[in-house]
């Protein structure tokens, strides 16, 4: 798999983690586990800290967009994957 930068650069290849994330990102979306999969470490934060903090009430809130980033990382080819999530670190859907 060749990725190529906005200049036209190789990007050494990068194994895609689409499938766990997509996943984690269905099932615990609220705690924000795919976030932390993918190395987004403060978004995955915030989710874990709405859910918690809110005593679960903003827990569904955070599922929601978990199961929407999940579904939107699973359709997702490979290649597009890593240049969006993990090249150019796009952290919110």
């Amino acid at each position: 798999m060749q990725v190529l930068d906005e200049n036209g650069n190789e990007i050494y290849q990068q194994e895609s983690k689409r499938i766990i994330a997509g996943i984690l990102g269905i099932l615990l979306g609220s705690l924000g586990i795919h976030k932390f999969v993918l190395g987004y470490t403060t978004e995955g934060v915030v989710m874990l800290l709405i859910s918690v903090l809110t005593c679960g009430i903003g827990a569904w809130l955070m599922g929601l967009f978990g199961l929407i980033e999940g579904i939107l990382y699973l359709t997702k080819s490979d290649e597009d994957f890593v240049y969006t999530y993990q090249t150019n670190k796009k952290g919110w859907f």
